[in-house]
C-alpha cells in the first residue's frame, strides 16, 4: 500500500513524498488526501489555451505561468491544503526544484460539471485566502463564459462575469489580458 492510499490522515511530508512517485495526482486538505479525476478534451484544451495566452503576454516579465503539474500550497488558519490549479501565474516563485508554489497572483480553474461544486465552494474560499492572490478566474468548459474574483484595493474581492466570445478579461495586475476568443480557440460546444 503506498502512502497515498492510507485511509487515515497523513503528514505534509508524507503527502509531498508520495506525490513525487504517484501515478495519480492527489489534493491534500489538512491531512486528508483525495485523488483527482481526469478531465475532458475541452477542459484540457481551454487550460492550455489560457496558459498559452498568459505565457505569451508575460514573456520577458518576472511573472511566470505554471500549468496543472505544479501544486499551490495554501496555509489556512487551521490547516494546510495543496491544490493543482489548471493555470497559475506567480511573480515571486519558489526554487526551480520545488514541487509547489506558495504565492500565486492569478489562479485559473476550468469548470466542469464534475468539479463545479468543489471549485466554486471550498476551493474558491481557500484560494481567496491566499494573501498574494489578486485574481481568481473560473472559466467554463461548456460555454464561452468566465467568472472572475478580483481583489479590491479596500479589501475583499469583487465578482465580475464575462460572457461571449468577444469578451476580454483585462488583467492589469500582471499587465496582460485574456480574450475569451483565445481561451476558447478550437473549442466546440
Amino acid at each position: 500500500m503506498d502512502v497515498l492510499s492510507k485511509p487515515t490522515n497523513i503528514s505534509i511530508e508524507e503527502y509531498l513524498e508520495g506525490e513525487i512517485v504517484a501515478e495519480v495526482r492527489h489534493e491534500y486538505l489538512g491531512g486528508a488526501v483525495h485523488a483527482m479525476a481526469g478531465g475532458t478534451v475541452n477542459h484540457s484544451a481551454i487550460s492550455l489555451n489560457v496558459g498559452g495566452v498568459l505565457f505569451g503576454a508575460l514573456r520577458g516579465n518576472k511573472c511566470r505561468v505554471f500549468n496543472s503539474d505544479i501544486k499551490v500550497r495554501l496555509e489556512l488558519s487551521d490547516h494546510t491544503r495543496f491544490y493543482y490549479p489548471d493555470v497559475q501565474v506567480v511573480c515571486d516563485s519558489n526554487s526551480g526544484t520545488s514541487h509547489y508554489q506558495e504565492r500565486p497572483v492569478v489562479v485559473v480553474e476550468v469548470l466542469s460539471e464534475s468539479t463545479r461544486r468543489t471549485d466554486l465552494g471550498g476551493k474558491r474560499d481557500a484560494y481567496l485566502a491566499i494573501p498574494t492572490l489578486k485574481v481568481l478566474l473560473f472559466v467554463e468548459s461548456e460555454a464561452a463564459t468566465a467568472l472572475v474574483f478580483r481583489r479590491k484595493p479596500s479589501g475583499g474581492f469583487a465578482e465580475e462575469f464575462y460572457s461571449g466570445i468577444d469578451a476580454v478579461i483585462d488583467l492589469p495586475e500582471i499587465e496582460a489580458s485574456l480574450p475569451l476568443a483565445d481561451a476558447f480557440d478550437g473549442i466546440v460546444f
